[in-house]
């Protein structure tokens, strides 16, 4: 397929997705989107969307249908439910889940959507909204090798690292590997603030240090100063990465594999919850850290 002939259907323009379909028109790809909140549809006309009344109409115009939402039943919806992909999908067309969800689910539902001929990847992502803004996202890729050619256009437009991680299902779990450390670099990016407060040594300059050594993460290089400032706006947020935990909690249950750090993440995040901070930025654990510790950290009110 040629970029002026392959035709994307973008379903989910949540944070994420409204800028990974900006990025594909931008490019060139002509573009209809579909979201459950209306009002987001309109944002994507400004920018030159076209815009479908049902994942049916949207499937029917596309050579490839991209999903970017929000959970395993989402995307069971939007593919399989009334008016959904499978419903106007021609033989041949090429399903992207770039959303994160099970993958013993991923695995089941291509079994079903092949089964219509449809084509499938999964394709989660990492690099949160600045990632998906300046087109630089990981995309962990599971499926066949012929059909990531095929669509491989499209992902070097959304992303800068794309890996093909085995068979259908193979991006989900190694999505999974990357939650857990993002989980764990999250509690110890919050620790370390917290410890470096209550020890009187300057915030910033731990950072200055510690992001050059063995120590560094993406948290501590692009969370810990928003932390600083009191900045606890989304990037990716406290319910979406306990969305993802529970996943992994799960799938780990499946094969009976102990998580401990993992699950502890996860208790931490539903203290976040329980103080109504579901929507924040993940950098909203350092307020179950400030109670726990009797410390501030941001000087802002």
């Amino acid at each position: 397929m040629q970029k002026q002939t392959m035709h994307v259907g973008f379903i989910g323009l949540g944070i994420m997705g409204q800028a990974m379909s900006r990025n594909l028109h931008q490019a060139g790809y002509p573009v209809t989107v579909w979201n459950r909140t209306a009002s987001r549809m309109e944002e994507a006309t400004v920018w030159g969307a076209k815009v479908a009344s049902s994942p049916e109409e949207l499937a029917a115009v596309s050579d490839v249908v991209i999903t970017m939402v929000g959970d395993t039943p989402d995307v069971r919806a939007v593919v399989e439910g009334p008016k959904g992909v499978l419903a106007g999908a021609k033989e041949g067309m090429i399903l992207v889940d770039m959303s994160t969800i099970s993958p013993d689910a991923t695995r089941k539902l291509a079994e079903r959507v092949m089964e219509k001929g449809v084509r499938m990847l999964d394709a989660p992502v990492s690099g949160g909204d600045v990632g998906a803004k300046e087109g630089t996202l990981s995309i962990m890729v599971g499926g066949e090798e012929e059909v990531l050619r095929d669509v491989m256009p499209l992902f070097e437009v959304m992303g800068k690292n794309i890996v093909h991680c085995g068979p259908i299902g193979a991006g989900q779990t190694v999505k999974a590997c990357n939650q857990i450390m993002c989980g764990l670099n999250l509690l110890g990016m919050v620790e370390a603030l917290a410890f470096a407060k209550k020890a009187g040594v300057d915030l910033e300059t731990m950072i200055q240090v510690t992001t050059q050594g063995a120590a560094g993460s993406w948290a501590l290089s692009n969370l810990a100063p928003r932390v600083i400032q009191g900045d606890l706006d989304p990037g990716f947020s406290v319910r979406f990465q306990q969305k993802d935990l529970r996943i992994v909690l799960e799938e780990a249950d499946r094969v009976r594999l102990p998580l401990l750090g993992t699950a502890q993440v996860h208790q931490l995040l539903r203290s976040v919850q329980a103080y109504g901070k579901d929507e924040d930025g993940t950098q909203a654990l350092i307020t179950i850290l400030e109670q726990l510790g009797n410390v501030k950290i941001s000087e802002k009110d």
